[in-house]
């Protein structure tokens, strides 16, 4: 492994993917495809295409950088239980990956304040609440599964900020990603060891309460349901078969690939909801990242 692909190892491309749905997600939320529809044509030069262009950047900041942290802080974890991760094989160093996460997370930042002063911010918080995980709360069983939500909910928070207003609006949607992710992270305890099977049946019934929440929020008026149901459908068709295999065997690698589901399809919940709002089309912009994840889960770690 050369020092250059370590690092991109190090950044978790296809996971990156992922936290660009969650800006595309709220991003819909927030009303711009309306405001970009009302502007025939659409320029590259439109405001909120703008928006979501340094949107984009700075999630892409602020998720890489939180990963890599993840390995600086577990260097001398991973020498024991992975080895082959870039810093305790030697691809990468503790030192350059401090700085990498750290120019990520600034870069992050900065972008996300050339959008409005409300963006700077959530992702200001967004960086801590990766950092905080990383560093503190990862290895506490209850606050590190809803840190980590938080850092996903936040996410979505930043692609609402697109339009500072819609935040104060639409805050509750950022309680999807947080309970989901929470469940993933519940379920990742096992990656290594096993899983334990009264967590991984708390987090099936937290990814039932996620089904729920959809269904809930489709009753909005501003919500056309109808295109949402095709997208849940194929939601819960990629995170439920994985999880109840892993119930079933508790064994590490059925846990990794119920965890590898998990994170990907976090894709298909943030196009089910978005379709609601922006209309099928929409869903299927954000639907098309699924591929490119996929694609790059294939050269990438993705936990």
């Amino acid at each position: 492994m050369n020092r250059f692909f370590a690092h991109l190892v190090l950044m978790r491309p296809a996971n990156i993917i992922t936290a660009i749905a969650d800006i595309m997600l709220g991003f819909a939320a927030s009303g711009s495809v309306q405001l970009l529809l009302r502007n025939n044509p659409v320029t590259a030069a439109h405001p909120q295409l703008q928006a979501l262009y340094w949107l984009i950047a700075a999630t892409i900041g602020l998720y890489g950088g939180g990963v890599v942290f993840n390995d600086v802080f577990d260097a001398r974890l991973d020498q024991i239980e992975r080895p082959e991760r870039p810093i305790p094989s030697g691809a990468a160093s503790r030192l350059s990956a401090t700085i990498l996460g750290a120019l990520l997370l600034l870069g992050g930042i900065a972008a996300a304040f050339q959008v409005n002063q409300t963006s700077g911010l959530v992702a200001v918080v967004v960086a801590l609440l990766a950092l905080l995980y990383n560093s503190v709360s990862k290895h506490h069983a209850v606050l590190g599964p809803l840190n980590m939500g938080a850092c996903r909910g936040g996410n979505l928070l930043l692609g609402l900020s697109a339009v500072p207003s819609a935040v104060g609006a639409y805050w509750y949607l950022a309680l999807l990603p947080v309970v989901y992710i929470a469940a993933i992270t519940a379920i990742s305890r096992g990656e290594v060891h096993g899983g334990n099977k009264k967590i991984l049946l708390g987090s099936l019934g937290l990814y039932g309460l996620v089904i729920g929440g959809i269904l809930v929020l489709m009753r909005l008026p501003q919500i056309n349901g109808l295109y949402s149901v095709p997208f849940l459908a194929l939601f819960s068709y990629l995170i439920f078969p994985p999880l109840l295999k892993a119930i079933s065997s508790l064994k590490p690698l059925d846990i990794r690939l119920a965890v590898k589901a998990g994170v990907m399809a976090l894709i298909l919940l943030d196009a089910t909801v978005a379709a609601g709002f922006a209309g099928w089309w929409y869903g299927l912009i954000v639907l098309a990242l699924f591929p490119v994840s996929r694609l790059l889960a294939n050269l990438f770690a993705v936990t």
